[in-house]
């Protein structure tokens, strides 16, 4: 199974756009990592008017849409409560991922990161860390952390860190 690590935040914190400068960094270190986001928006790879749209709204309830440089699997899952988040990572192709980066799904029991950036609605005080949290980071510094402690503006430290972790 390929290891996931979620980057779990309150909405406006910026776990995108940390991830955005994550990804390049750690396939600079030679990992390969593939991506899980949670939505709570309606999701629609798809256009109106496309052949495979019309297809699968005419009930397909599966449509692969494909070509030499990508292909995307569509599944209707309109009668399932939740998504299983390992279910959907045994989806992801093993050989060619060294890790899957997971945006959301902030109650699941896997490994991750807790962002904190000041200026937001929450106090720090309000993050909940749990033994599977396995390190904060943030722009203002959290005393008497019993976990490490990385700085949100830096990404570069972030990724060195996910390679340590992923290395262990």
């Amino acid at each position: 199974m390929i290891p996931l690590l979620a980057i779990a935040a309150w909405s406006g914190t910026g776990k995108t756009t940390l991830l955005k400068q994550l990804i390049p960094l750690l396939i600079q270190q030679g990992i390969r990592p593939g991506l899980i986001k949670h939505t709570h928006h309606d999701v629609d790879v798809d256009k109106p008017g496309k052949d495979s749209y019309e297809l699968r709204k005419a009930g397909a309830a599966q449509t692969i849409v494909a070509n030499k440089n990508r292909w995307a699997l569509m599944t209707e899952t309109s009668e399932q409560e939740e998504l299983d988040l390992h279910w959907l990572a045994s989806r992801m192709d093993p050989t060619s991922l060294d890790l899957i980066l997971v945006e959301g799904f902030k109650h699941e029991a896997i490994p991750k990161i807790l962002l904190y950036r000041s200026g937001l609605t929450h106090s720090i005080d309000e993050l909940e860390i749990d033994s599977n949290v396995i390190a904060i980071s943030s722009d203002v510094p959290i005393l008497n952390a019993r976990l490490p402690v990385l700085d949100i503006n830096s990404p570069s430290q972030i990724a060195d860190f996910i390679a340590k972790w992923l290395n262990k």
